[in-house]
């Protein structure tokens, strides 16, 4: 080979490494999830299902993960726009990590066909946080799995001009499904529904995420 020959074999390879290094700056940053653990009741199964969900979503490529545990993170239910110190604490704490995400999965149970007090008194507290954001379910209970609980908060986080995500994974009989150790005792299904959910959350946070950076949401 002729210097000529040597020097239009190697020269392209400068340019696409360059080429590459830019677009990998250029590249968006993951998706901010935040998973909402909704229950706050004495010796519930929240935790369980939760950190099934956390496994997935943090396998997940398109996600980094943060968690708002309503047992450790709890709002009272009298809103206030001058919120004593307890309320006051906490929303420091959490009102930043919503106000960060691109979206959201809520983990809950269902109580007396409803979803927790504690839950809603996390949506009102806040408002600007949900809009235009997606939100997921993951639900478990008795013969409903849940879903009775779901179908009533699509229509509150409808109100907060969130959108909300067809697909849910649900859990019947709950406690049946997994094992001493937090396990699931049969998980091909269940994962390939928390697949199809985390699919649908990441395009629909994508789409959201970009359209608001070229026209601002005004809900």
């Amino acid at each position: 080979m002729d210097d000529d020959s040597a020097e239009r074999a190697t020269a392209p390879t400068a340019p696409l490494t360059a080429d590459a290094a830019a677009a990998s700056a250029a590249a968006p940053a993951r998706l901010r999830l935040a998973v909402v653990i909704a229950s706050n009741r004495e010796g519930r199964f929240g935790p369980v299902i939760a950190e099934w969900f956390l496994a997935h979503a943090r396998a997940h490529a398109e996600f980094a993960v943060d968690v708002v545990d309503l047992g450790t993170a709890e709002l009272p239910t009298a809103l206030s726009r001058d919120p004593g110190p307890a309320a006051r604490e906490v929303l420091e704490r959490i009102s930043p990590v919503l106000a960060a995400a691109d979206a959201f999965t809520v983990v809950t149970p269902e109580y007396n066909h409803s979803f927790p007090a504690s839950l809603k008194a996390l949506i009102d507290w806040h408002f600007t946080e949900w809009q235009a954001k997606p939100v997921s379910f993951v639900s478990y209970g008795g013969m409903s799995g849940g879903l009775r609980a779901v179908e009533q908060l699509r229509q509150v986080f409808a109100e907060m001009h969130a959108v909300t995500i067809r697909d849910t994974v649900s859990f019947h009989g709950a406690h049946g499904h997994f094992d001493a150790a937090g396990a699931h005792r049969d998980p091909a299904e269940p994962a390939a529904a928390a697949k199809v959910l985390l699919d649908q959350l990441a395009w629909w946070a994508h789409a959201l995420r970009d359209a608001k950076a070229v026209r601002p949401y005004a809900g």
